[in-house]
């Protein structure tokens, strides 16, 4: 048994409540882990909400860096004491402790706290998803990040910024807009009621548009986001913090250009051992390397979880939050 924040309903973050939790016996296949930091993703709130619908009562969260305490039978890559993070081990990452299938682990090398590792492998995974593989970014290019302060946006601005891209940035407010500067964007748009940010992008772009716009902020960013594309653009749509974009009628790709569109998510290009590797190696290396900086901004205990989301939801977060058990 262990403390956990457990949802027995879907809904807001008062939902989110603290209890003891009896752990499912080990798994053949499994490792169980003592966590020590826990990320806070915008998957959790759709977890949370049901937008993602899981099983009732649950432990959300996907995210959590830690120590190695027990194996199951046939793990032989991961031994007691080993530290180790997993973000697409499924859900159970809101808990003091927790079982994850040891195909989902990676090992964390000495440089990688486990802090920043919580703070860092989902969302850089995603980063290194979207730039490498979803639209491999080359030197030369413009490109359109959306949320460019938040914990995504930070390390995807940077990261493309740092393979020769021109990075254009929309921010919600001033300060972020200054954050997202510091971390690789050229210019940033400050999204606001009156403010076009398709127009903006176009001056930007000496009236073309960009080859691909990444948005994670979904219905409130949509259109402007097709918008800002130049012809046979993609527009890469990652999230819905604002809520779920629009139906999409594929005429209109047509008729705005040839444009491409596409919903990507992290769990498809890691589902093999080899790709988690290559994308976590990747993502440590530039850590490393310093070239991608990680941003803790927020941290609260994971007895505040409820906190967090709502911090979260009200767009009051800037780079990365963790839980600490």
């Amino acid at each position: 048994m262990a403390g956990a924040i457990v949802i027995g309903e879907h809904g807001g973050p008062e939902t989110l409540k603290w209890r003891n939790w009896d752990l499912p016996d080990l798994g053949p296949d499994d490792v169980r882990i003592r966590n020590t930091a826990i990320g806070l993703n915008f998957i959790d709130v759709y977890h949370r909400t049901g937008l993602y619908p899981v099983p009732l009562p649950a432990v959300i969260g996907l995210e959590s860096a830690g120590v190695v305490e027990t194996v199951g039978e046939n793990v032989g890559d991961f031994t007691p004491g080993d530290r180790v993070a997993t973000a697409t081990g499924g859900l159970g990452a809101y808990a003091e402790i927790r079982n994850a299938p040891a195909a989902s682990l990676v090992k964390l090398p000495e440089h990688i706290s486990d802090e920043i590792a919580a703070a860092a492998l989902l969302k850089g995974m995603t980063a290194h998803m979207l730039i490498k593989s979803v639209y491999p970014v080359k030197a030369g290019q413009t490109i359109v990040v959306h949320a460019a302060a938040g914990g995504v946006g930070l390390i995807l601005c940077q990261w493309a910024s740092g393979l020769g891209a021109r990075v254009i940035g929309v921010a919600g407010t001033e300060e972020k807009a200054a954050l997202a500067r510091a971390h690789g964007c050229e210019a940033v748009i400050v999204r606001s009621e009156t403010v076009n940010i398709a127009e903006q992008v176009k001056a930007l772009t000496d009236g073309l548009g960009a080859p691909v716009v990444y948005d994670s902020v979904g219905a409130a960013t949509f259109t402007a986001s097709l918008d800002s594309l130049c012809p046979r653009g993609m527009l890469v749509s990652y999230g819905n913090a604002s809520g779920p974009p629009p139906k999409l009628d594929l005429l209109d790709l047509s008729t705005r250009g040839s444009l491409f569109a596409t919903r990507p998510t992290l769990f498809t290009y890691v589902s093999a051992a080899e790709d988690l590797k290559a994308a976590a190696d990747d993502l440590f290396a530039e850590i490393g390397a310093g070239r991608v900086k990680i941003n803790i901004d927020q941290r609260h205990s994971l007895k505040d979880a409820a906190r967090a989301h709502r911090d979260l939801e009200a767009r009051k977060t800037t780079g990365a939050t963790i839980l600490l058990p």
